[in-house]
């Protein structure tokens, strides 16, 4: 459904001097399951391409960011019943203030567009999603955390 270039994930591309194709990606967190299946993926599809030297490197600064998923990445999430994320806030520098509560996030549902939702679960699948329900279509959906 989603390429790695629409997530976000692929950083780079080169051929260096010695002839091997070197690709960089980000994960999406630290400790990402699928990075292992990315990687593989990767290393697999270029050498059908006809490309013998790859080497498939992990790059984690700057750390991803939900914010780097393209717009044809958040529509296709959007399309497949899964929320897509937020602009993710992100501070320059200096303390974060800490909320004792934390605040109200507006999850718009991604079949019917409503707002009227609740969050069923913090976590889904994976650690970057949570569960939600639409009140008003009464269908559960994933949401991509905003990160």
């Amino acid at each position: 459904m989603l390429t790695l270039a629409d997530l976000g994930v692929l950083r780079g591309i080169h051929q260096d001097d010695e002839g091997t194709i070197v690709v960089a990606i980000t994960p999406t967190y630290s400790g990402c399951p699928a990075m292992a299946t990315m990687r593989a993926d990767l290393q697999s599809r270029l050498a059908r391409a006809g490309f013998d030297r790859v080497e498939v490197r992990t790059v984690l600064s700057p750390p991803w960011s939900t914010d780097w998923i393209s717009e044809q990445g958040k529509r296709k999430l959007a399309e497949h019943g899964i929320s897509p994320p937020r602009p993710a806030q992100h501070r320059a520098g200096g303390p974060v203030p800490l909320t004792l509560t934390p605040a109200p996030r507006v999850i718009c549902c991604p079949l019917c567009g409503s707002t009227d939702t609740e969050r069923t679960s913090e976590f889904g699948a994976t650690a970057c999603k949570s569960l939600h329900r639409c009140r008003s279509c009464g269908e559960p959906f994933d949401h991509v955390k905003e990160i």
